[in-house]
């Protein structure tokens, strides 16, 4: 097959195939899309997600929304009009002639050892009705002529010129500069010492989302800081207006092993300083470390020349596979090449999961016939997003395999994944790798076939990446941007560093100057300093601040974890307080019941390993504070539970919406079995004759609490608990107190209310069944604090009528009879919202003769 497919490139005429060669900023992606539209169709495909998403925006101001169409491995916008074809090379449909254009980008990329077999596959056999253009590097261009007979090579011209400026520290890099790191922790470092003293950075890595890294650029391209720190990632397809690009090294491991960059890829990243006709400059950090730091003479020679040894073998592996096995189809992924120009591919991780899952009985044996081995290969070429390495990747791969092979993937099952990565908390790493993550189920939701209810799992996944690229962005901009030092540091001349900075007491000193104050983890400037010597002052402070502040930090966690730790910290109006300064706030989580804690913005300054450390202090100290609403939380447990029923668990979500009592008219509490009775009881619920309510709860310290996180939660709690819990309280103005229940003009503690009632319905039950009535003795409700009218109405909620005696004869003398009690509850019991005044000898009156 590899031999019948190299002829047909061989013999295939090249028509309208023009190779467009040269450097960076030579406009060769500006070309290609002008050619595009200039056609009736067309379909370029890029070496980059970020790239295509960025040429797709283009084009859709120049074609329209509904002509134009993005497809890459995780998104896929595709109007049912669409002409123009935006696509990443692996994305791409490779159509015989079926686009009148089409181009493929950075086409050296046929000599990556990941993905230049794709790259070379689609320069051999992508192509256009009218017009085909391959863009590249120079260094391709032998294997281009030797590849695609009769192809027109067009050389471009750089529009501006390189110029290397030598070795710099980096506080001396000037403005507009894009400083290179080879590692996401030399990133943070870097980006972190340019927050200190130059107000911050932008930050660009290959792993941030398309929207993340747009929103990064843009704080840089605004002119908010004027410096971007990145990965290699810069160096292809971002056009920025950089001046100057510092290399923070000049090696990186590629995945097999720690090398020298190559001069090709040297000048990919140094082109980008100087768009258009301005020139730009690039160099070295000093003290970066290293021994490979420095460039060599011969590699200044070659990036300000463009002159790179040209490439003499492109990847190359089988496009078309036979799926008769799976033997079969890994005997023709490893056949070699028959042309001297190409090269068999290195393993791929597709192919490494493949053969480590075909090795495997318990997974091989699922894999029979043609379509099941077709489908396996697809499953196997799910990109490692998380960049896990082969183990960890192929076993995601052997269990969507298991998933898939039967059939389509449920949308329960695909929405519940993704819904476990809707979580915009936690810091940066964390955040990118929840991006890593929605990005596999992009991929998987993007499949043809994979998924049920296709379009709208992809647009959760795409909804979900998009809410965490917005919380990635502002950790971001929040870690390594100070925006008050970027403005006070842009004229800062003389290097700050160099200054004395050192903490008496909370008093912060700078070569001996009191320049402000550190309380708690804020540093209060002291609005008496010289305004003439402020901009250095604060940037020196802030430089040495962290230190300071790691010792404070870590004092902190040890206090916390100490036997006289809970006192340390308190909970004042949603916050954490410590020596009178915020910590966090707690902000909406989960449920009402689980907040979630927000540092404050004066932890920015502490040492991210310090700090991590204190929030988890602040954390395990909020744990051990929400204690006493255990009962709450036993509620919320239960009321996830698969056998609590829907109407136990719409009982016990109110119950804690409501701190855990409500009226029992206002819940179905009757319509529940014996079984789940049983449960609610086990919960610690009482179900008294008008309440609902779990007695652990009447208490002012739990109450406070739960009002504390009902309000975060954005939920009415009703007024402050008494501090003491009285057994009775006067009414105020008809408010509904947490804890009482309201009878006219007093409130009754709940618990007291159902101990009345228990006592009366006991006397009820002991009374002869042949009197009419029984008789109730007041004492114990006087002795709470109740007045006759409170009491007589209480008993009349709880469904008891009073059976009035008859009025002595106007000649009989003598003490009245007693007022006797029948239970007579109503279906429906509807409280008066006003009792209606005591008629003279009425029951009121009644009672208080009997306490007389």
């Amino acid at each position: 097959m590899a031999n019948d497919r190299n002829a047909s490139a061989r013999n295939d005429a090249p028509t309208g195939v023009k190779a467009v060669l040269g450097p960076t900023n030579t406009g060769k992606t500006h070309l290609a899309i002008e050619r595009m539209c200039a056609h009736s169709s067309g379909m370029i495909g890029f070496p980059l997600r970020l790239l295509a998403r960025e040429v797709y925006d283009r084009v859709v101001k120049i074609k329209g929304e509904n002509s134009v169409a993005l497809i890459t491995g995780e998104e896929r916008i595709e109007p049912k009009s669409a002409r123009y074809l935006i696509c990443t090379a692996e994305a791409m449909p490779v159509m015989e002639r079926s686009m009148a254009f089409v181009a493929i980008d950075e086409a050296q990329l046929a000599a990556d050892r990941e993905r230049g077999h794709v790259f070379t596959d689609r320069l051999l056999h992508a192509r256009g009705r009218e017009e085909t253009m391959i863009l590249g590097s120079s260094t391709i261009e032998p294997l281009v002529r030797a590849l695609v007979p009769g192809v027109e090579i067009v050389t471009r011209p750089r529009f501006s010129t390189l110029i290397h400026a030598g070795a710099k520290k980096l506080s001396r890099v000037p403005p507009r500069s894009a400083i290179v790191a080879f590692s996401s922790e030399q990133v943070y470092a870097i980006a972190e010492m340019l927050r200190r003293f130059r107000g911050g950075a932008a930050v660009v890595m290959g792993a941030l989302s398309p929207q993340t890294r747009n929103a990064q650029v843009a704080l840089y391209q605004s002119g908010e800081v004027d410096y971007l720190v990145a990965t290699d990632a810069i160096g292809m397809g971002l056009n920025l207006d950089v001046e100057h690009v510092a290399f923070a090294g000049l090696s990186k491991y590629d995945g097999r092993r720690h090398r020298r960059l190559t001069t090709a890829e040297m000048a990919q990243i140094a082109g980008r300083a100087g768009r258009h006709q301005k020139d730009g400059t690039f160099g070295t950090l000093t003290g970066s470390g290293g021994h490979d730091s420095e460039f060599e003479p011969d590699e200044v020679y070659a990036i300000e020349e463009h002159r790179f040894a040209p490439l003499t073998k492109l990847f190359w592996r089988e496009p078309e596979p036979r799926f008769d096995s799976l033997g079969t189809l890994i005997a023709d992924l490893e056949i070699r090449p028959d042309r001297p120009e190409l090269a068999p591919a290195p393993e791929a991780i597709d192919l490494a999961v493949l053969k480590r899952l075909a090795d495997e009985g318990d997974v091989a044996d699922t894999v029979r016939g043609f379509g099941q081995v077709r489908r396996f290969w697809e499953v196997c070429r799910l990109p490692d997003f998380r960049q896990q390495g082969i183990e960890t990747h192929s076993r995601f791969v052997a269990r969507l395999w298991q998933d898939l092979r039967s059939g389509e993937l449920g949308a329960d099952f695909v929405a519940g994944q993704i819904a476990q990565l809707d979580r915009t908390s936690g810091d940066i790493d964390t955040l990118q790798g929840r991006i890593a993550a929605i990005r596999s189920w992009a991929y998987i939701a993007q499949r043809p076939d994979w998924v049920l209810a296709r379009d709208e799992m992809a647009a959760r996944a795409r909804a979900v990446e998009a809410r965490l690229s917005d919380a990635l962005h502002g950790k971001l901009t929040e870690r390594f941007i100070n925006r008050r030092t970027a403005v006070l540091m842009k004229k800062l001349g003389p290097d700050a560093a160099l200054l004395s900075v050192r903490l008496e007491d909370e008093e912060v000193l700078v070569e001996g100057e009191h320049i402000g104050s550190l309380r708690g983890f804020a540093f209060q400037v002291d609005p008496g300093a010289r305004l003439s010597d402020r901009k250095l002052l604060l940037a020196a402070a802030e430089k040495h601040l962290s230190r300071l502040l790691q010792k404070r930090a870590d004092a902190l966690v040890e206090t916390i974890a100490g036997e006289d730790g809970a006192a340390a910290i308190t909970l004042e109006d949603g916050a954490l307080v410590w020596d009178n300064q915020k910590l966090a706030s707690l902000a909406p989580g989960r449920s009402l019941l689980t907040p979630l804690i927000v540092p404050d913005r004066t932890l920015d300054a502490v040492p991210a390993p310090s700090r991590k450390a204190l929030v988890a202090a602040l954390e395990r100290w909020l744990d051990t504070a929400l204690r006493p609403l255990a009962p709450l939380i036993k509620l919320d447990e239960a009321s996830r539970a698969a056998d609590a029923g829907p109407d136990l668990r719409a009982l016990l979500i109110t119950l804690v919406e409501r701190g855990g009592m409500a009226p029992r008219d206002d819940t179905e509490v009757d319509r529940l079995d014996k079984g789940r009775r049983t449960m609610l009881a086990r919960l610690g619920v009482k179900v008294g004759a008008l309440d609902l309510f779990v007695p652990a709860m009447l208490r002012t310290q739990a109450i406070t609490l739960w009002r504390e996180m009902a309000r975060i939660a954005g939920k009415p709690s009703g007024p402050s608990p008494e501090p003491h819990m009285a057994p009775t309280l006067p009414a105020e103005n008809n408010r509904v107190t947490p804890g009482y229940r309201s009878l006219g003009k007093q409130l009754l503690r709940l618990d007291m209310a159902e101990k009345l009632l228990r006592e009366v319905h006991d006397l009820r039950a002991r009374a002869d069944r042949a009197a009419a009535g029984f008789l109730l003795d007041p004492a114990r409700a006087v002795s709470m604090g109740l007045t006759t009218a409170s009491y007589a109405r209480l008993l009349r909620l709880a469904g008891f009528q009073p059976l009035m005696p008859r009025p002595l004869a106007a000649e009989a003398h003598g003490a009245p009879a007693p007022v006797r009690w029948r239970w007579r509850p109503a279906r429906r019991q509807i409280e008066p919202e006003r009792p209606a005044p005591p008629r003279p000898g009425g029951v009121f009156a009644a009672l208080a003769d009997m306490v007389r």
